[in-house]
């Protein structure tokens, strides 16, 4: 061993050869990532008579961590669509650039048109099942709220398997187990849904977020929410729950920092 302070702990290179990473370099075949670490959960959709709503609380969990408790999973497109993101945040971060280049091409094209909510989501089914036909899947669930080319409300999914989907009321995650027979109890069908009101929608998502923050342990009290109708996009992205029951635990001596 080289007992040198500069060097302590390393071997000799006079005698074992240069310390560096080529034992690590072999031709295997290419590797990617299996397991997502930084995710974030539900994302959840409602049609109404005018448009669709869509809200995605603001956490991104490192593990079973609530690590980053200010990520914005919704993104507008074009004035015309919102994308909510569920899954893995860099691949998240990886589609919204792509969105973005995509929205300054349409921006500049001749043409004068953009994008629709129901192109964009061929769009981005087409890509998510590219990325899995070369075995390297992007590791999202996406919804996509906005309105079609013929100015009706439209809602529609696509995961990391190109798989699609549309309903009335769509749900990400857990959110799909605890969110999604809510929303079915006020949207059941497509007649139905056309007939709901902004403010039963808007009721029915935001009681719906109050039961993930209580019962998803990857969720948090924080989200965003979009309401897409044909005067535009309104995106709310640090709207709180309000009356929440959790808060009581801020009464309790003992409880965090409180001593007293």
């Amino acid at each position: 061993m080289n007992h040198l302070p500069q060097a302590w702990g390393r071997p000799r290179d006079d005698v074992y050869g240069p310390y560096d990473g080529s034992y690590l370099q072999n031709d295997g075949p290419n590797q990617h990532s299996q397991s997502p670490i930084v995710t974030g959960t539900s994302v959840l959709a409602l049609k109404f008579k005018d448009g669709v709503v869509i809200a995605a609380d603001n956490l991104a969990s490192y593990g079973s961590l609530a690590r980053f408790t200010d990520v914005k999973r919704l993104r507008k497109f074009a004035e015309t669509s919102v994308v909510g993101f569920g899954g893995d945040v860099s691949d998240m971060q990886y589609l919204d650039r792509l969105l973005n280049s995509l929205d300054i091409e349409e921006a500049y094209g001749s043409t004068g048109h953009t994008l629709n909510a129901q192109n964009l989501h061929t769009y981005l089914a087409k890509v998510l099942y590219k990325r899995r036909s070369n075995f390297n899947p992007l590791w999202n669930q996406l919804l996509v709220a906005g309105l079609d080319g013929e100015g009706k409300p439209f809602l529609a999914s696509a995961d990391l398997l190109g798989t699609t989907f549309s309903s009335p009321s769509l749900a990400t995650g857990f959110g799909a187990h605890l969110a999604q027979p809510l929303l079915r109890k006020v949207a059941p069908d497509e007649e139905t849904a056309s007939k709901l009101s902004l403010e039963q929608a808007v009721e029915a998502v935001k009681a719906s977020m109050k039961v993930l923050f209580y019962r998803d342990a990857r969720s948090i009290d924080k989200y965003s929410i979009a309401v897409v109708t044909k005067e535009g996009i309104d995106l709310k992205q640090d709207e709180k729950l309000e009356n929440q029951s959790w808060a009581f635990a801020e009464q309790i001596r003992g409880y965090g920092t409180q001593v007293n």
